[in-house]
């Protein structure tokens, strides 16, 4: 297993993230094969496989997190089956529970410019977290690829950024004149060496991920958000409002650096609710005028 790890971090260049998830889930599996005194991977089978996803969704494992652990288990197991270490599929019609996946919140235009355009103040702070909330909301970046850019990064003049998204694939994305802005009063308030962090925690140090969470939180409770303010809303309130505008799955998933469109295709379904609302408001027949007659004489 830890052969297979290694291999997946040098060959594959899977984020360390992404280990660690396959570590935990395998981790759980193994703790099971101890415990039932099963010595090799060859001895599982699809019984004891169901045994096994069936007591790890008794002590509260969800859906969701039964599905990646599957999938962790298939992983492993292809690769053993490669090398000859393992002469069937332990998980042979073994499927996991069904995941009802829940749409994503999404700010609505009106409340994504409050947010980003929010008085933070006019201190190093106040510019930095100006320039933060523009980046997320005009490029969708992700909360890793936010921490880890670097000047070197940023083409202004152009309005581009380059990220190292997840599999640590490059992608180029365009940035926004109002980010634009944001990033050129950051530049000026720091020294902006190409090699330098754009967004500075301590001690000229690359901001941490927690650092962010808690600014977004305490920017949104400040101008009174409801809503959970997080950087993931911000990527998913950029991915729907370049679908509702455009309508091009193909190049949101692009800009998102989605590998699969099927990830892509659920802010689809943000669309249609979006157009359902249009619909319910504006069609003589809508929903929220049933009940009521169309015409005087009582046609259809």
């Amino acid at each position: 297993m830890d052969a297979w790890l290694n291999r997946l971090s040098q060959e594959r260049k899977a984020s360390p993230h992404t280990i660690d998830g396959y570590r935990r889930d395998l981790g759980k599996l193994l703790r099971y094969m101890e415990a039932q005194q099963i010595t090799s991977f060859e001895q599982l089978h699809p019984h004891r496989m169901r045994t096994f996803i069936a007591t790890e969704h008794r002590m509260g494992l969800s859906p969701k997190s039964l599905q990646r652990l599957l999938s962790s288990c298939r992983s492993l197991f292809r690769q053993l089956t490669r090398e000859g270490l393992l002469t069937h599929d332990p998980l042979a019609s073994v499927r996991g529970p069904k995941v009802h996946r829940k749409l994503p919140q999404v700010l609505d235009v009106d409340e994504a410019a409050a947010l980003v355009e929010g008085d933070g103040g006019d201190d190093g702070l106040g510019v930095r977290d100006r320039a933060m909330l523009e980046l997320f909301y005009s490029s969708g970046l992700r909360l890793s690829e936010l921490v880890g850019l670097h000047w070197l990064d940023l083409d202004l003049e152009a309005g581009e950024v380059r990220v190292l998204g997840k599999g640590r694939k490059t992608r180029i994305v365009p940035v926004g004149r109002h980010a634009v802005a944001a990033l050129r009063a950051l530049g000026d308030a720091q020294e902006r060496e190409p090699s330098s962090p754009v967004f500075r925690g301590r001690n000229g140090a690359p901001i941490s991920p927690r650092t962010v969470q808690a600014r977004m939180k305490t920017l949104a409770l400040r101008q009174g958000f409801a809503k959970h303010v997080h950087p993931h809303l911000l990527r998913h309130t950029f991915a729907s409002h370049m679908l509702e505008s455009s309508g091009d799955l193909r190049a949101v998933q692009e800009l998102l650096g989605h590998a699969d469109i099927a990830t892509t295709q659920i802010y689809t379904h943000l669309d249609f609710q979006h157009l359902a609302k249009v619909y319910d408001a504006a069609h003589p027949r809508a929903r929220k005028r049933a009940g009521r007659s169309d015409s005087s004489d009582g046609t259809p």
